[in-house]
């Protein structure tokens, strides 16, 4: 009895090896076109959020420039003003951020650009800003180089009017005056000064313009709400595209940056290069923070960045605000000393207390 036939196939036999093709090719090739398409979707897709990284350094000194007669003097070291950059982020921009680079912080748009805020209106704070902290570098500068500094405008602009006062009525938000009790003003200081030269219950005349068209208004003036025995109009006033006047030709470059954390650093550098004293003592040396006009220091947004860009050109030493030391601490390593000011005469006496480059093995 025969139980098979020899000459047929059984189903179940094993497929003769290297008759089928490999599957994983296909597979890899589908994880790729799948990757390829979410990047697709989702990299224009932004988030609420700005990453905010080191930005671009630059040293002082070459954004500075000088009129024809003004002694300058060379600087042995270096000294460079630190910024951040700020981008909005897609999904993938943020997982970077988040989680693999560390001189990266994620800040929520709101803190950047609040709501009903466009990126020209930040843009144009931020450029005010800083030409305000050049401004202010300056001054304070040439104060203390003995230079006389004072201020000139176009005359005086309405902020507020005080209610219950004879200006309420009289007077309106944005009018603007430059003459005041027959005499000319300039700016809001010259403008209380003059004031307080006339009695309480006194009726002066404010010539000006209101939209454009001239005005005359006649006040009588009354006790003033925060000075007893003083007289006031009534109004709050400001001084109408208020300058510095200078006696020297100085021109300082912002290079589109903005922001006012650039303050410090510049009025450090002013000093360092219109006198014969050698600030830097061949360091080099990179700072931020802000200048006031009584010469404090305030704080400044991404200060982690800024010790991580200064740690990318070699940066010896680096100033930062007082409120910005501990953050400072986080980004700065072992290779770089970071020194806290509350003012700018605290950093000029770390600066006068440096050993200079070179002095050590001189004296050896």
């Amino acid at each position: 009895m025969i139980d098979s036939d020899p000459f047929s196939t059984s189903l179940d036999t094993p497929a003769t090896p290297g008759r089928s093709s490999p599957r994983w090719p296909y597979v890899l090739v589908a994880v790729f076109l799948a990757l390829g398409l979410l990047v697709l979707v989702f990299w224009p897709v932004k988030l609420p959020y700005f990453a905010m990284a080191p930005g671009p350094t630059e040293e002082v000194a070459d954004l500075v420039s000088f009129g024809e007669g003004v002694a300058v003097y060379e600087t042995t070291g270096d000294l460079y003003l630190l910024t951040v950059t700020l981008r909005e982020v897609n999904p993938f921009e943020w997982f970077e951020a988040r989680y693999l680079d560390e001189k990266v912080d994620l800040l929520e748009r709101q803190v950047i650009r609040p709501p009903g805020v466009s990126d020209e209106q930040v843009r144009r704070t931020n450029l005010q800003a800083m030409n305000e902290s050049i401004d202010t570098a300056i001054f304070v500068a040439l104060n203390r180089l003995g230079y006389e500094v004072g201020f000139i405008g176009e005359g005086v602009e309405v902020l507020q009017v005080v209610a219950g006062t004879p200006a309420d009525g009289a007077l309106e938000v944005g009018d603007r005056f430059t003459v005041i009790a027959g005499e000319m003003v300039s700016t809001f200081e010259e403008a209380g000064e003059l004031i307080r030269t006339h009695a309480i219950g006194e009726t002066i005349t404010l010539e000006g313009t209101r939209a454009g068209e001239p005005l005359e208004v006649s006040i009588t003036l009354v006790e003033h709400t925060e000075l007893p025995g003083a007289p006031m109009v009534g109004v709050v006033f400001d001084t109408v595209n208020l300058q510095m006047d200078i006696p020297i030709d100085v021109d300082v470059d912002s290079r589109n940056i903005g922001g006012p954390s650039a303050g410090m650093m510049y009025a450090i550098a002013l000093l360092d290069l219109l006198s014969e004293e050698d600030l830097t003592g061949g360091h080099r040396i990179a700072g931020t923070g802000t200048i006031r006009f009584d010469e404090t220091v305030g704080a400044i947004g991404g200060v982690r960045q800024k010790i991580f860009a200064a740690r990318a050109i070699g940066a010896e030493i680096v100033f930062v605000p007082v409120d910005n030391y501990d953050a400072a601490l986080t980004a700065a390593g072992n290779a770089i000393v970071i020194v806290p000011v509350a003012t700018l005469q605290e950093a000029l006496d770390y600066l006068r207390a440096l050993e200079p480059v070179g002095a050590v093995a001189a004296g050896g």
